[in-house]
């Protein structure tokens, strides 16, 4: 049989995709943007980013061989409440996506699969590469001239059905396949994401910068939190959701009953005082296989002070009190000592 682009969509839900859809190789006008947000200081200590701007400008840099994208998108959005219905001031704040299994592990695998059985059932032979969210690659870009959603004000891939709970993913192919329509710009006149953000940090539709972002801040930052965002951060101990949650296209968007994404235990609701008084063994295991690795268990500690400080909660500044001990050498990082002062002098 020949390797078609229906036959691709077709084995691409098998697997466990919500979305797939076909974008040519090119380089795109929304591409270009990237070197001006770069230029803005957007990108903060993220320095692996301006050393790919060449390559990210177009896939072809990535792949010269490259005709066509197959983006793909996988729906995590589960049944719990919202961030921003979440009043009980005991309670962590973790972003969406960080519940369950690491979705670079789950999609990837994925994304291997898929790819495998293209390769098996091809006539000739290809070229190609998968990525999720670990190339130099823009993939909200693609998987909008992909026909699976358009890029919101928010930043985010905003699907008409599906909201923008969604891990984007991608194989980046020599194989010419027919494009699919790009999928066309709903957010209108509404501003709730911008409005909502805690710092400000989507500047303008469209646009965000990322050392404001709460994300940022909780993740990629691996230094000190500025002290004049801190407050703003609230009980996030890691990532955000307020822009997807205020979002409408959000309101009634479904929920995926896939086990990879479903709150691990420890991460459902999680309690502040709880992952603070975890060791760093215990707050290791609880983390690992999740995507929550990245800030390392030093940058954990630091958020989870920062929250405790900012918590109404009682027995947040006796907890920070009793934090030293055996068992968890990240309390004597000097990075997180000095949060932990900072939030001695805010907690209750």
């Amino acid at each position: 049989m020949v390797l078609t682009a229906e036959r691709i969509k077709e084995r691409a839900r098998e697997i466990g995709f919500d979305l797939c859809g076909i974008a040519p190789a090119g380089a795109w006008p929304e591409l270009g943007f990237f070197r001006e947000w770069l230029a803005r200081g957007y990108a903060g200590n993220m320095g692996y980013l301006p050393r790919t701007a060449r390559v990210r400008e177009d896939v072809r840099q990535v792949l010269p061989s490259a005709r066509s994208v197959i983006a793909t998108a996988t729906l995590y959005h589960t049944d719990r409440p919202l961030t921003v219905e979440s009043a009980d001031e005991g309670e962590a704040i973790v972003s969406r996506y960080a519940w369950g299994d690491d979705y670079h592990r789950v999609i990837g695998r994925r994304l291997e699969a898929l790819l495998a059985w293209m390769r098996d059932q091809a006539e000739a032979r290809f070229e190609a590469r998968a990525y999720v969210d670990t190339g130099p690659v823009q993939e909200r870009v693609y998987a909008q001239y992909a026909g699976l959603g358009w890029i919101g004000k928010n930043t985010c891939l905003i699907n008409p059905d599906l909201g923008s709970w969604l891990f984007l993913g991608e194989i980046i192919t020599s194989l010419a396949l027919p494009p699919d329509p790009p999928g066309l710009e709903q957010c209108g006149t509404c501003t709730l994401c911008l409005e909502a953000c805690p710092t400000g940090a989507l500047t303008e539709p469209y646009v965000l910068d990322a050392t404001r972002c709460l994300s940022y801040l909780t993740i990629e930052l691996k230094q000190a939190i500025p002290v004049p965002l801190r407050e703003a951060l609230g009980r996030h101990v890691y990532g955000c959701d307020i822009c997807q949650d205020v979002c409408p296209w959000n309101q009634a968007a479904p929920v995926s009953p896939d086990p990879a994404w479903q709150p691990r235990e420890g991460l459902d609701s999680p309690r502040l005082l709880d992952l603070w008084k975890r060791r760093d063994t215990e707050l290791h295991e609880l983390v690992d296989g999740s995507a929550m690795t990245r800030p390392k268990l030093t940058g954990l500690r630091r958020n989870i002070a920062v929250a405790m400080g900012n918590s109404r909660a009682p027995g947040m500044a006796a907890a920070l009190d009793a934090s030293r001990g055996p068992g968890s050498p990240s309390l004597d990082d000097p990075v997180v000592r000095e949060h932990v002062a900072w939030a001695r002098a805010h907690a209750r």
